[in-house]
């Protein structure tokens, strides 16, 4: 499991930069450089949704990973010890990206 943080504040599953939804997808196929990906995971809050109705936060979970130029990608995993999501002002997925990502 990696340790995950998210600055995504909007996103439905994130409770103090933590995520609750107990796995993630980051996508970026052909990415180049951390702009290219996204938390495809990312679902806009709207309203007053209870942040920890889907669950409690963690700080390390689960992260699938279609970005295969990341040298953290291994087998569509994410093998890095420590990864961020960044995306404070997010309102979809593609506003989104791996902080984390370094292409090989």
């Amino acid at each position: 499991m990696t340790k995950l943080q998210c600055s995504a504040m909007n996103c439905y599953y994130n409770e103090d930069k933590y995520c609750c939804k107990g796995d993630i997808m980051v996508e970026g196929k052909g990415a180049k450089n951390a702009q290219d990906t996204c938390c495809s995971s990312f679902r806009e809050r709207k309203g007053d949704s209870a942040r920890n109705s889907v669950g409690e936060p963690k700080s390390n979970i689960d992260v699938d990973c279609h970005a295969c130029n990341c040298v953290h990608n291994d087998d569509c995993k994410c093998n890095a010890d420590h990864i961020g999501i960044g995306g404070s002002q997010a309102c979809e997925c593609r506003e989104t990206e791996c902080m984390s990502f370094c292409c090989k």
